[in-house]
Parts: C-alpha cells; structure tokens; sequence
C-alpha cells in the first residue's frame, strides 16, 4: 500500500513539473527535485516524455548525476548519455560503484567509451577496466572492486585502528576478505567477529574459511541462486587462480533478480525489457515491427492448414463457426505449461535430470484436461446441432490438441535452451503456432475423414 501511494506521489510531482516546465517556472521545478532520492529523481525521468528528459536533467543536482544514473532503465540512459561530454560523465563517474561505472560505459559509442577511460584518474580507470574486462552478465561483470582485505598475521586492533583512519566503510560491508601477500584468498571475517574480538587476537583465529568464493566467469543467474540457497549479503570474486578480484553484494542480485523478472515478461510479448514507455513514436514501431513479421509468418502457417480443406467449409459453414476453438484452447494450455516450465527453468527447478519427468506430468496433465474439456464441448456442440457426430469430431480434436499443447510446452523450451535461444521471447510463437496447426488439422481433417 506504502508502494501505491508512493507512486501516486511522484506523478502527482510530475504533473506539477510538466506545468511548470511549460510556464517556464525552471527555480520552480529545481525546488520540487530536491531532496528526492535518486530512485524517485529516475522514476521522475522514466515517466517523462522524450522532449522534457534534457530539461529536467539538466535541473537536477549535479552532485545526484550519478546514483540517478544507477537507478535508470538502459534506453532512457542511453538518451540522457548522448548529451554529456566524455569529460562530464568522467566526473558523475567518481561517485558511482565500479559495476555501476562499467554498466553505463557498456552503452556508450566505442570512441565516447574511450574517451571516458582517459578522463579518469589511473586509479579508477585501472579499477574499471578490470570489470569491463568480464562478460556483462557475469559476476566479474556486475562486482564491484571496492573492498577492505585483511592479511592474517595482523590483529584485531591493527584492523580497527585502520577502519578509524579510514573513516567510513564501502556500503554493505558485513564482511572483510583475508588474503595473504599474493592477493590469494584465504577466507571472510565477519564486521561483527572483528569488533566483538579481543585487540590482540590475530585475525588467522578468526578466519571463517568455509565462506564459497564465486568464480568470476559464473553467470549472474547462477550467482542469484547460490545468495538465495545460502542467504548472503555479499559474496568474494576471485579469478580462476583464486586471487580475489571483488565483491558482489545483496542490492547487485536484486538487480539481477528484478532484471530477469522483467526480461522474463516483456519476452513474452517479444519486446526488449529495457524498451522505454515513453519512446519516439518511430522507434517504438521499429522495435515492434519485427516481431509483429515473425507472428504473421506463424499465422499464415495456420491459414495455409486452414485453406487445405476449404471444401469442407462449404459443405459444413458450422465449422468455419466452431474452428477457431479448438486452437484458442491448446494455445492457452499450451502457454501454461510454457510459463511453469520457464520459471522452472529461471528457479533452476528444471534440468535433464528431471526433464522426462516432467514432460510425462504435463502430457498426462494435457490428455485429462482435454477429456474433460472434450466431453463438455461435445455435448455442448451435439445438443445444439443435434449432430452426435459433429460432438464426436470436436471432442477428438480437443483431445489432441490438449495433450500436444502439454507436450509442446515442455519440449519447446529445452530444444530452445539447448540451442542457446531464450525460451520466454521464443517459446509463445512456436507454442501458439503448434497449437492452431495441430488443433486446425486435427479438427478439420477428422471432419473431412467422418463428416463428408
């Protein structure tokens, strides 16, 4: 409910930013922005339209540049990037997390990119290059590089009177990483062993070398199952030799996890997760258009079935009547299986282990829910048309299509898995597409078989 009204809240501001923007009240407008946090200043942004993004950037405090630059979608990112000089992004730049850092300059033109780099002191640069040298979606791509190291041999009280000269922690610290004079990673101590400990323990007794370090090239999907199953907050990153490279922390994989959710939806409708709402007409229909072409290719598969046994239709209009249900049917069982098995897959609930398992629960799943389907359309149709036949036809075919949909919906998204295809932006054409051609062909050519 907070949530709700929270969000009521910020467009309630927007609509007296949109006001004042066009009577020109720009003091106006910078009063209303500040003291917003930069999850709402983003918010503010991504509910805006094209044309008044520059504007209000422009109003918000330099000094929030970067942490709103944080909590923006990519493509609203990318438009507010176009306006900033390589050397002013440099300076958003030194307040933001190094992962953060690497994220925007992924999206920059290669010579913007560079450019960037060189604006930055050697220290940063050094920092950023070392994640940018991991695949985006890896855990060396998302850590961040600013961590506090402890060597073994030192005690407790050397530790705390660095911490007091050091000031302030890296945020969502819980934890400090040992290493030895080769930056080898030994193990964790925990922030509360360290000051509940005696000054003169020495930080080997303290050492908890059960905690698991995530190799650098493990997918970020992975990285979020291993902090759900072990309830971390942060996690070490060492390379393949075991030097310890960074960390990853709880607010990163809450990233990740909300990134896959939406990736997960938007798929499904076969649209980019990071589309902007408030995108150019023009280029909303370019990103639009192409998946609109691969569903009009499935649907003309369909009407190709369809056309197939078009002299039945002129025998029998009541089929032209009823053809349509028997696909619209399938596709939906067939696009609930799609969306259990994908989950499955995303929870890392689903593997070979399991897959035949599965696949024989759906099928059995499909086959009931099309007797019990078949039955009820059946008498349905036959007391309408007083047609036993035409009942019998209809309840086959539901049945057929039923049982494919349960089939397809399982095997469609491992085959595309294994061919490196993500099952949510695939796996909803090729499911519809199997169940109008399998409930079509099944329908019309057992009516063509026992009705002519």
């Amino acid at each position: 409910m907070s949530e709700i009204l929270e969000q009521e809240n910020i467009h309630q501001t927007l609509h007296q930013v949109n006001e004042a923007l066009d009577s020109g009240m720009f003091v106006y407008v910078r009063k209303l922005l500040q003291g917003m946090s930069a999850y709402d200043l983003a918010l503010m942004l991504e509910s805006s339209t094209a044309r008044s993004r520059p504007v209000l950037w422009q109003l918000i405090d330099i000094e929030h540049h970067g942490e709103v630059l944080e909590e923006l979608n990519e493509e609203v990112r990318k438009g507010i990037l176009q306006s900033m000089r390589p050397e002013k992004l440099a300076a958003v730049a030194e307040g933001m997390d190094v992962d953060d850092i690497a994220e925007v300059l992924r999206t920059l033109p290669n010579g913007v990119y560079r450019e960037v780099l060189n604006s930055m002191d050697s220290q940063d640069r050094s920092r950023v290059e070392t994640a940018l040298s991991f695949e985006e979606d890896t855990a060396g791509g998302i850590m961040n590089t600013d961590t506090i190291t402890l060597r073994p041999e030192v005690s407790v009280d050397v530790v705390l009177r660095y911490l007091r000269l050091k000031g302030q922690l890296p945020e969502a610290t819980d934890s400090f990483y040992v290493v030895d004079r080769n930056n080898f990673f030994i193990g964790a101590v925990s922030l509360a062993a360290i000051i509940t400990a005696q000054p003169n323990i020495i930080i080997s007794t303290l050492i908890n070398a059960e905690v698991e370090a995530v190799q650098a090239d493990m997918d970020e999907q992975e990285v979020a199952q291993l902090f759900e199953r072990h309830d971390w907050f942060s996690a070490p990153i060492v390379d393949q030799s075991g030097h310890l490279l960074g960390r990853i922390t709880i607010d990163d994989v809450i990233d990740i996890i909300r990134e896959n959710a939406e990736h997960s939806m938007m798929s499904m409708a076969g649209l980019d997760d990071e589309a902007d709402t408030f995108a150019p007409v023009i280029q909303s229909t370019k990103q639009r258009s192409l998946w609109l072409g691969v569903n009009l290719i499935t649907a003309l598969l369909a009407v190709a079935v369809t056309s197939m046994f078009e002299g039945i239709f002129q025998q029998l209009a009541i089929l032209a009547v009823l053809n349509s249900l028997v696909p619209s049917m399938g596709g939906v069982a067939g696009n609930q299986t799609l969306t259990l098995v994908i989950r499955g897959m995303a929870l890392g609930h689903v593997g070979d282990s399991n897959a035949r398992a599965l696949l024989n629960k759906e099928v059995a799943i499909g086959f009931l829910n099309g007797v019990i389907w078949a039955l009820l359309i059946a008498t349905f149709v036959s007391i309408w048309k007083q047609d036993l036949m035409l009942g019998g036809v209809i309840a086959f075919a539901m049945l057929m299509n039923m049982t494919a949909a349960g089939l397809a919906g399982v095997s469609i998204p491992l085959m595309l898995k294994r061919l490196n295809i993500d099952p949510a932006l695939a796996g909803s054409v090729i499911i519809t597409t199997v169940t109008d051609v399998v409930g079509i062909f099944a329908f019309l050519g057992t009516a063509t078989i026992l009705l002519t």
